[in-house]
Parts: C-alpha cells; sequence; structure tokens
C-alpha cells in the first residue's frame, strides 16, 4: 500500500514538474524584431518549440492519360488565349474593308485601297503574327471563321482574287493548316468554351 501511494505521489510531482515547464515556456515573452514566440516544452535542459502543421493530402500521381488531356486543354487554352484578339481585330478589319469597297467603283482605287490597307496592318500586326507558332495560328484561322463566317481561303479570295488565295492555301498546306478550316460549335466545342470564358473574364473587366 505504501509502495502504491508512493508511486502515485512521484507521478504526481512528476506530471506537475512537466505542466510548470511547459506553462513557464508558454509564458515566455519575445524580445526585437526577430524573435517569434512559439509554443515549447522543456525536456531536460532543453527547451524544444512544439508547431503543429497544416494537414495534407497525400494523393497518387496523376494517371498518364489524364496528364495528357491536362497538357491538351492547357496547350489549346493558351492558343486561344494569344489569338482570339487577333480574330475579334479580323473581323472589324474586314467589315470595314467591305464597307469602304462598297463605295468604289474603279477596279484601280479598289486595288490601290487594299494595298494600303494591306500595308497598314502588316505593320501594325505583321511581328505579332510572325511570333505565332503554328499550332496557334491553326487555332487562329478557326476564330477567325468564327467572328468573320467566313474561312480565311474566302476572305483572301475576295480581296486578293482566287490566285493569290491558292497560292496561300498552298503555303498553309507545307506548314500544317488549311485556310479553309471552318469553325464548328460541335467539332470545336472546347474552343467554344475557352472564348466564352474569355469573353466573360473581359465583360467581368470592363464593369469592375
Amino acid at each position: 500500500m505504501r509502495f502504491r501511494l508512493k508511486q502515485f505521489l512521484v507521478s504526481t510531482f512528476l506530471l506537475m514538474g512537466i505542466s510548470l515547464c511547459y506553462t513557464r515556456a508558454m509564458a515566455q515573452e519575445a524580445h526585437g524584431a526577430d524573435v517569434i514566440p512559439l509554443h515549447a516544452i522543456v525536456v531536460g535542459k532543453d527547451t524544444i518549440p512544439v508547431i503543429t502543421l497544416a494537414i495534407v493530402d497525400i494523393v497518387e500521381k496523376m494517371p498518364k492519360a489524364l496528364r495528357k488531356e491536362r497538357e491538351r486543354w492547357s496547350r489549346l487554352r493558351n492558343a486561344v488565349y494569344v489569338t482570339y484578339p487577333y480574330a475579334r481585330s479580323a473581323a472589324r478589319v474586314l467589315k470595314d474593308v467591305n464597307s469602304r469597297l462598297a463605295t468604289m467603283n474603279s477596279k484601280r482605287e479598289r486595288k490601290a485601297y487594299l494595298a494600303t490597307k494591306e500595308k497598314e496592318l502588316k505593320a501594325e500586326f505583321g511581328d505579332k503574327l510572325e511570333n505565332l507558332s503554328v499550332y496557334q495560328g491553326k487555332v487562329l484561322m478557326k476564330l477567325i471563321d468564327r467572328e468573320t463566317g467566313q474561312n480565311c481561303y474566302d476572305i483572301i479570295k475576295e480581296l486578293k482574287g482566287g490566285f493569290n488565295a491558292r497560292v496561300w492555301q498552298t503555303v498553309a498546306f507545307f506548314f500544317g493548316g488549311n485556310l479553309k478550316s471552318d469553325y464548328d460549335k460541335q467539332e470545336d466545342h472546347d474552343i467554344e468554351i475557352i472564348v466564352q470564358e474569355l469573353e466573360m473574364y473581359q465583360h467581368y473587366r470592363a464593369y469592375n
């Protein structure tokens, strides 16, 4: 009985000692700008900081198929974000050009106007468009058809003639492109989703 009482007293004093050390460590005040107060426990002559780490989830590595799909989507999204402003500009320019051409009766006047307009557009967009990748160029052609209702081949044929359209179609073919690329909301559903996301974002920025 005495042994158990002695054991109980020793255990109680040990618990009280640890508790006092822990309370004393908690009561330590920070001094100076470089000192950060932390919870701590005292073990022997050492004061050991106690930090609660944030809970994290350990998940399995992303499957290869899902990783490929994410890369495909990210590439397409980037291409749409880069080229969509150019497609909008193309639609605006084409509308202005067609409106101006409708007032001209002389073939020479039309030709001179188109030459001047082409020079202006090259100065404004030439360097930017030359920096596009082949993939971004393909997306741009799709978006131009979306914004204008005409594919690039028909636009060139209308403004520059059938011969020029065929020449540029041949050039595009060698780079893996097609000026006759039409925009289809079902076939190009992913592009449509990204365009709507971009338009919603621009609308939000315009009113906030």
